[in-house]
């Protein structure tokens, strides 16, 4: 069975987002082993130098990297990045089962983003919009749409 981790920045504390989350994990269950880590955000001042952020996102760097599971293929959530339908990240995901990935590790940043080094460490670079959103609501929308991918590939009519 394919292994799910997804990587986050920042402790999810909003009972709304938690709920959510929880009940995609719950259905997740029935299509993959998942597990959420969470790696403590970098406290900066209010209004951050560059560099304050950039050391920063540095020691998240550090921490994400370390974390990645050995093999896995590695999604990051970026704005700039990659801009997918539901069909396609399902057919991309089928793409990497199919050659031989046991197992998917999407990241997502904190309110800063992500560092480059972890991004130049993913195969995909995706970005959900344009616009910008909560990193928790974020969070919750990727649980869905792992959720879709996987019900797309099964023929369930929850994809519409």
């Amino acid at each position: 069975m394919l292994s799910v981790t997804i990587l986050c920045v920042g402790k999810m504390r909003e009972k709304h987002y938690i709920a959510a989350f929880a009940e995609y994990e719950k259905r997740l269950g029935a299509f993959c082993r998942f597990d959420l880590q969470e790696i403590p955000e970098q406290r900066l001042p209010d209004r951050p130098a560059p560099k304050e952020i950039e050391s920063a996102l540095e020691r998240e760097a550090q921490e994400i990297l370390r974390r990645i599971p050995k093999g896995a293929a590695v999604i990051t959530m970026c704005v700039e990045g990659k801009s997918l339908s539901s069909p396609e990240l399902a057919a991309y995901l089928e793409r990497l089962q199919n050659a031989g990935t046991s197992h998917l590790c999407f990241i997502v940043g904190g309110s800063f983003g992500l560092s480059e080094r972890v991004k130049a460490a993913s195969s995909l670079r995706l970005s959900m919009s344009a616009m910008t959103f909560p990193h928790h609501l974020a969070r919750v929308m990727l649980m869905e749409q792992i959720y879709r991918s996987f019900t797309i590939l099964n023929g369930s009519q929850y994809h519409k």
